[in-house]
């Protein structure tokens, strides 16, 4: 399993990559840009991402921003919806509107609001059938 985290809390970071890491290889971006050459250079090589955590809430551009680039690039990749990048939002933002512009516009997987706790990670994770449900 292979993760992007992107977050420009050190915090919030170090905390994803300490639940990710038995799961398999984590990386680390803390802006939007950076978000989207890792997601790039990922697909470039063959290896793409099979989850990103995605903040909304980032200097230079928001993670709405960031989730739209990356749609239009799964796009033109000519990829089948099934096949996209699953992206779990995280924000502070816990606002209908936030939420309405992951889900609709982005085709987000998912939204964890912050603070960011192990098991509504791994329930998330459950969820999207990216971990097996415990007791399966």
């Amino acid at each position: 399993m292979k993760f992007l985290v992107v977050e420009d809390d050190t915090a919030g970071a170090t905390l994803l990559r300490m639940i990710l890491d038995k799961y398999g290889h984590v990386d680390e971006v803390n802006d939007g840009p950076s978000a989207i050459a890792a997601f790039n250079g990922a697909w470039s090589e063959g290896k793409p991402y099979d989850v990103i955590f995605l903040d909304i809430m980032m200097p230079d551009m928001t993670g709405h921003d960031v989730l739209r680039i990356i749609r239009e690039r799964e796009r033109a990749l000519r990829l089948p919806q099934i096949r996209e990048v699953k992206v779990i939002m995280t924000t502070a933002l816990d606002s209908a509107d936030s939420v309405s512009q992951a889900f609709h516009e982005g085709r987000a997987s998912a939204y964890l609001v912050k603070p960011i706790h192990v098991h509504s990670v791994i329930a998330e994770m459950e969820k999207l059938g990216i971990l097996p449900a415990r007791g399966a």
